[in-house]
């Protein structure tokens, strides 16, 4: 399999900043039917990511960003292989990497995306191994 994150990611990605709310976050995620939304400063610099799952507290519409958003979040480049951002998510069990080149954020790549090579027959499944013959002791 040669396909790349480059080919599966979703390019046109939506942005948060750390000063909206979780109000703003949920109509953005709700508008667009989006599970997550990274959070960049005034220079596009990813500061964390906001998901569907970090909204599932109770938690007031007033609440800013930054305080529920996941800070740690994992990034990878364009011209990746999938089975490494397969692997980065299953691993650190997340659902959504930021796909960033030269520290800019050109796309976002979900466990969703990466379904679409199943569904699409993209594989190719690997043949088991041929059990060894026995011998015979015939004279």
């Amino acid at each position: 399999m040669n396909v790349k994150v480059k080919d599966l990611m979703v390019a046109s990605v939506i942005t948060t900043m750390p000063h909206k709310t979780v109000g703003h976050a949920q109509s953005i995620m709700a508008k667009n039917n989006i599970k997550s939304i990274p959070v960049v400063d005034n220079k596009k610099a990813v500061k964390g990511i906001i998901t569907s799952t970090d909204l599932l507290e109770n938690l007031s519409e007033a609440t800013p960003v930054s305080h529920v958003m996941t800070k740690k979040v994992y990034t990878i480049p364009p011209y990746s292989d999938v089975h490494i951002a397969a692997r980065i998510m299953r691993n650190h069990h997340i659902n959504h990497i930021v796909v960033e080149d030269e520290q800019k954020i050109v796309g976002v790549l979900s466990a969703h995306d990466l379904l679409k090579l199943v569904e699409d027959h993209s594989f190719v499944m690997k043949n088991r191994p041929t059990p060894p013959k026995k011998k015979s002791n015939r004279v």
